[in-house]
């Protein structure tokens, strides 16, 4: 089993990696401008000069994969970050000390977590407009009640343990008890759950996009070259499919290192 699970660790860490890598160099180089126009080359098959081929206005599929990847990643990473910050921080407070303002913060995330959160981002977005960083606020706060829950439920589980007693009657500060003797025993389930949130951004950031409420033209963003790609999928099936296999290998590779890191907590 431990084989395995190392396994989905390895894979998934080969793939995250790879496109990671690929995005980090699409913000200093890509083989052509992601919003260069040539008319002239439009629909042109993947080849040694177009690797995944061109689109309707004759820009670089490659080009404008990674350039959006980049946008996606740095989305999903700040939207994950905002939540996972936030959700600490309530988490601990509601699972540390409990009484009212458990009660008071527990049910303002049931609150937000009773509506559709898909649903409820888009309600934001209409009234913020769309853009970057409008996506990241709006799912960074919906993001907050799953990683609050987390952490919640792992501070009540440790807080009466001997060792936090023992801490307490040496004179140990509730702060330092929170944060240097019980938030680290989280990481293990907090690294699956940003695995986990990562992915979850991802989707949504490129659903979004897909319905023309997320990046706009002329930015790259895969949700919306994923839509536009749809009308061509009979004469430029290669729009799509690099598309939707750099949308795949992203959320596989993740799905792949969530996987591995809760098989090797299991077995650790």
């Amino acid at each position: 089993m431990k084989k395995k699970g190392n396994l989905f660790l390895y894979i998934g860490g080969a793939i995250s990696a790879i496109i990671s890598l690929l995005i980090i160099l699409g913000y200093f180089w890509t083989p052509y401008s992601p919003t260069a126009m040539n008319v002239g080359a439009k629909f042109q098959a993947p080849s040694l000069e177009h690797l995944m081929g061109t689109d309707n206005f004759g820009r670089d599929i490659f080009s404008r994969v990674i350039d959006g990847a980049g946008t996606t990643f740095f989305i999903a990473v700040s939207v994950v970050a905002i939540g996972c910050a936030l959700g600490i921080l309530i988490g601990s407070l509601c699972g540390y000390y409990g009484g009212l303002p458990d009660i008071i913060l527990t049910r303002i995330c049931d609150s937000i977590t009773a509506f559709p959160s898909f649903l409820l981002a888009l309600v934001i977005i209409s009234i913020m407009g769309s853009g970057k960083y409008n996506i990241i606020f709006a799912l960074g706060i919906l993001f907050i009640p799953s990683f609050a829950r987390i952490v919640r439920s792992e501070f009540a589980r440790y807080r009466d343990l001997n060792y936090i007693k023992s801490a307490r009657l040496m004179g140990a500060g509730s702060f330092r008890i929170m944060f240097r003797h019980i938030l680290p025993n989280t990481f293990p389930v907090l690294l699956s759950a940003i695995t986990i949130g990562f992915n979850n951004a991802v989707l949504s950031e490129a659903s979004m996009s897909f319905l023309s409420i997320g990046i706009q033209p002329p930015d790259a963003s895969l949700g919306s070259m994923l839509s536009d790609s749809q009308i061509y999928l009979g004469s430029a099936p290669w729009y799509a499919l690099g598309t939707g296999a750099v949308i795949i290998l992203l959320i596989l590779g993740f799905s792949l290192l969530s996987e591995g890191l809760q098989r090797m907590s299991k077995n650790g």
